[in-house]
């Protein structure tokens, strides 16, 4: 399992983490928040001036939810994730003085931060490796190259913990995120062009199917 990473470290060696833009804890958090089902691109284009409005867990707690909405209304549930951010980030002021929480148990208690939101801001901002994040091209990858039969996230995600030393969540998912947005795409993967081709399930058994017809 190790050589899959070791592969992808080659064919991506400036990938260092994620793609999302942020300069503390807190702004990984929102702009983690921002994400679910919209494109990182996107969320640096809405993040660069809600960052420049709002510059603490307080004002966003403390934001008019209609102004914020607007900032945010490009990403897709905007509504929903702007209230996130606000009730989110009361706790965090309140319970936590300001700071983001370290660990995952006290992540998972805010207001729309799910087990992937926790893991990017743990071993992004902390670099805590508690869990392995699993967004959309890690799940479809690891689901192609046949690291996992599973399709509820969480089971993915311990799949993959099994399978990976501790030491390498971390460069895992971000390589396979950077290889999905680049080869393996949903839709019309570039097989022909995958480094992993020779090992991955799905491309062996499209090789095969190939041979009988």
């Amino acid at each position: 399992m190790i050589k899959i990473i070791d592969i992808l470290r080659k064919e991506y060696p400036n990938i260092k983490g994620t793609a999302l833009n942020y300069k503390n804890p807190l702004e990984l958090l929102i702009a983690t928040i921002l994400s679910a089902q919209t494109t990182d691109e996107r969320v640096n284009m809405v993040t660069k001036e809600l960052f420049k409005k709002y510059k603490s867990a307080e004002e966003f707690a403390n934001a008019n939810i209609n102004e914020l909405e607007n900032y945010i209304k490009s990403v897709n549930f905007y509504k929903n994730k702007a209230r996130y951010i606000k009730e989110c980030c009361k706790i965090i002021s309140e319970k936590y003085r300001g700071n983001i929480p370290d660990n995952m148990q006290d992540l998972l208690s805010l207001p729309g931060v799910s087990r992937k939101t926790a893991n990017v801001v743990l071993s992004n901002a902390f670099r805590k490796d508690e869990g392995i994040v699993v967004d959309t091209h890690v799940m479809r990858l690891s689901q192609r190259i046949g690291l996992t039969d599973e399709k509820n996230r969480d089971k993915i995600e311990e799949d993959l913990m099994k399978k990976f030393p501790k030491d390498k969540w971390f460069d895992l998912s971000n390589l396979l995120i950077a290889h999905g947005r680049k080869i393996c795409k949903a839709k019309n993967p570039l097989c022909e062009k995958c480094v992993l081709n020779r090992i991955c399930r799905s491309a062996y058994e499209h090789r095969r199917g190939n041979k009988k017809n």
